[in-house]
């Protein structure tokens, strides 16, 4: 009888343990997984103090205090500099309707602010509006997901139209091939179709500014049969031109792939060992199907 009710004790046990396992994964707090030591960038300033700070760190993206204080004012991307090239001022150049969190946050609740707002970073602020720390897709995935042994397969969350090019394509095209698809990285494929590797945010370093001046005309009139032409207007621009480098250059050679029917924790797990957000996925012959992202994985944690 004793051994019985020991019996009946360890399984109760057991299953109380399987309790606390569960809810530490569904419960789990944004502080738990977020990163505390934030970068962050304050206003006002201009676009060279973002990038010096984005380079020392290296960092594409950053949060903006107001002044000496912590108060969160916006978020700055490199794409923000990409895309903006005439812009000086951190003040105009950084978004301001912002996506953030708290740290009690529920881990769940942000993963869907992520896929609701399509956004892959989320900053942290305290009950004052102070910055606190900063919660990335990756974060969710590598402290999350990687806790819930999902068996749902990668299939079920990655992207199939996946944006593809030739490995010695100019930085420049493969550039507009990302803008065209909305994406942070292009797939490099070789002469015989095949992935050789992987274009992520093409680095600020592979972008030269240049200024360009142009002048203009206005015209004065004099009598009926003349009109005199005079330069009156000098106007200066920065344009982007990206360095010469191909797509094999720069992109990364040693591509981690994962197949289809692989787990999604699992691939949350071999995300975290290897430190990406992105796996290109091969169907049963090796083939290329798809691109699985950290921001794609986290709706394992909301379905």
């Amino acid at each position: 009888m004793c051994g019985v009710g020991y019996s009946l004790i360890f399984q109760h046990s057991l299953f109380f343990i399987f309790l606390i396992n569960y809810f530490k994964v569904f419960i789990m707090l944004v502080k738990r997984a977020m990163s505390k030591n934030v970068v962050s960038v304050s206003v006002p300033g201009n676009r060279e103090k973002v990038l010096d700070l984005m380079r020392k760190e290296d960092k594409a993206v950053l949060p903006v205090v107001k002044g000496d204080t912590k108060q969160l004012v916006g978020l700055i991307t490199r794409s923000d500099l990409i895309v903006n090239p005439d812009e000086e001022q951190i003040a105009i150049l950084m978004s301001t309707d912002l996506v953030t969190a708290s740290p009690d946050d529920d881990v769940k609740d942000v993963a869907k602010k992520m896929i609701d707002n399509n956004v892959r970073r989320v900053p942290v602020v305290d009950d004052n509006g102070d910055l606190v720390g900063i919660i990335t897709s990756f974060d969710l995935v590598s402290n999350a997901l990687i806790k819930l042994e999902s068996d749902d397969p990668v299939e079920n969350f990655m992207i199939t139209t996946v944006p593809t090019t030739w490995y010695k394509t100019p930085l420049n095209v493969a550039f507009e091939t990302m803008k065209q698809f909305g994406l942070k990285s292009v797939l490099a494929l070789n002469d015989s179709a095949k992935l050789v590797g992987i274009l992520t945010e093409i680095e600020e370093s592979e972008i030269i500014s240049e200024r360009s001046e142009h002048s203009s005309t206005v015209g004065t009139e004099g009598d009926k049969w003349s009109w005199d032409s005079t330069s009156v207007l000098y106007i200066e621009k920065n344009c982007l031109k990206f360095t010469d480098k191909l797509v094999e250059d720069v992109g990364t050679h040693k591509v981690e792939v994962v197949n289809s029917k692989t787990k999604a924790s699992d691939c949350a797990k071999k995300m975290k060992t290897l430190n990406i957000e992105q796996i290109p996925v091969i169907g049963v012959e090796g083939e290329l199907i798809g691109l699985v992202r950290a921001s794609d994985l986290i709706k394992a944690l909301v379905d």
